[in-house]
């Protein structure tokens, strides 16, 4: 009979376990709430630091009037005479038994004769809720935080479910970020690339990192700012950051600058420019195996 009744109970429309959600221990006719997820969106300072975040959530919530039970003050809910509060009804056809929701109490195993006027025998109502949500140093970008029961009020007095606030990242006009990671690109004047110095960098916390810059510096190479990177959750520790260079060519020139441009150039241009030297000559070679 247990065989047939799991291969028909949920095709006949039934809920086994006579209305009840087991998996929480509810009462005949309660049900756990649903789970709602809510996204939020921080800035990358935020995530570094940790930050606390007040949101707003529609949904329901348990009615106050009745506390849920759904039915009018000074009354309660009844066991329901059809299914004995089973929630389902059994019928015998043939050599099968189909169990199928009861269709006085549409399976919740209970009846109210005098429904709460707030609710409508819903025992919940709809309206928003204020929550505040503290985000934790160094969360990342499709992080969920999970807060317990803040999700929809059960149906008759069942339990919440759970809010799942789904946390996304701003983009920053400075820095990207590859796990606890920072990337920054930094422009630099050719005369401080062929030259060397010392520039300063922003950091994530808002302070500057000194950055030497070997004579000859060429557009792409990275320098790694040990510790200065995101911070990471649940720990004191902290990622790097790194600085990406680009030679930035000068533009606006004044004649005098054009003069001395053109001065450098006429010497020997390729005697300072290696890479550019190499290259060529891999051309001159390609063209003389293509014509040979």
């Amino acid at each position: 009979s247990d065989i047939f009744e799991e291969m028909f109970g949920d095709i006949m429309g039934g809920q086994r376990g006579g209305g009840q959600q087991r998996g929480y221990g509810g009462k005949p006719g309660s049900a756990r709430g649903s789970d709602l997820q809510y996204g939020i969106e921080i800035s990358l300072e935020e995530s570094f630091k940790g930050t606390e975040k007040t949101i707003k959530v529609p949904t329901f919530s348990q009615c106050e009037v009745c506390t849920g039970t759904g039915a009018k003050a000074g009354t309660k809910p009844e066991t329901c005479p059809t299914c004995q509060g089973q929630g389902r009804v059994r019928a015998q056809q043939g050599f099968f038994t189909i169990e199928r929701g009861c269709p006085t109490c549409g399976g919740v195993g209970q009846t109210i004769r005098e429904k709460c006027t707030a609710c409508g025998g819903a025992g919940r109502v709809r309206k928003e809720k204020t929550l505040k949500v503290n985000i934790p140093s160094g969360i990342e970008h499709g992080r969920r935080i999970r807060l317990a029961n803040e999700g929809e009020a059960g149906a008759n007095g069942g339990p919440a479910g759970d809010l799942y606030v789904l946390v996304n990242l701003k983009g920053h006009k400075l820095f990207t970020r590859e796990g606890a990671d920072l990337h920054c690109r930094v422009p630099i004047a050719m005369s401080n690339a062929a030259l060397g110095g010392t520039i300063e960098v922003p950091t994530i916390e808002g302070g500057r990192a000194e950055v030497k810059l070997p004579p000859g510096t060429q557009t792409g190479q990275q320098f790694r700012l040990k510790g200065k990177g995101m911070s990471m959750m649940r720990s004191t520790a902290r990622g790097d950051m790194y600085i990406e260079l680009f030679v930035e060519t000068p533009v606006h020139l004044s004649k005098k600058q054009q003069d001395l441009l053109k001065e450098f150039a006429g010497k020997d241009p390729q005697a300072n420019s290696p890479e550019s030297q190499g290259f060529f000559k891999k051309v001159k070679e390609f063209w003389g195996d293509l014509t040979g």
